[in-house]
């Protein structure tokens, strides 16, 4: 498949506390994104070990496929708001989609 710039989108990753899904999901429609997919994240970073096994300490992974303003619209604002009290940790990359109409 050729990449074609009409099919080139931003994956938006984003690795943050699960206690702020519902204030995310908020931001991120209010955002623009058309839509997102929310999995359980494990892992160790800088704030020490994060399991799923106890809600309060638990990490959600969110991805989001858009447009390259969306995308950093919703960084901008994600860290301006959430990362001075939350752990999240951002990152894009450059994706080609099938039904670029869907996003």
């Amino acid at each position: 498949m050729r990449a074609d710039i009409d099919h080139m989108r931003k994956l938006l990753t984003i690795v943050t506390e699960a206690a702020i899904e519902s204030t995310l999901v908020r931001d991120l429609e209010r955002l623009g994104a058309h839509g997102y997919t929310i999995t359980e994240a494990r892992g160790k970073g800088s704030r020490g070990v994060r399991n799923a096994g106890w809600d309060a300490s638990s990490n959600i992974r969110i991805e989001v496929v858009c447009s390259a303003d969306t995308a950093a619209a919703i960084a901008a604002h994600l860290q301006q708001h959430y990362y001075a009290n939350y752990a999240m940790i951002i990152f894009m990359s450059d994706v080609e989609v099938l039904r670029p109409e869907k996003f």
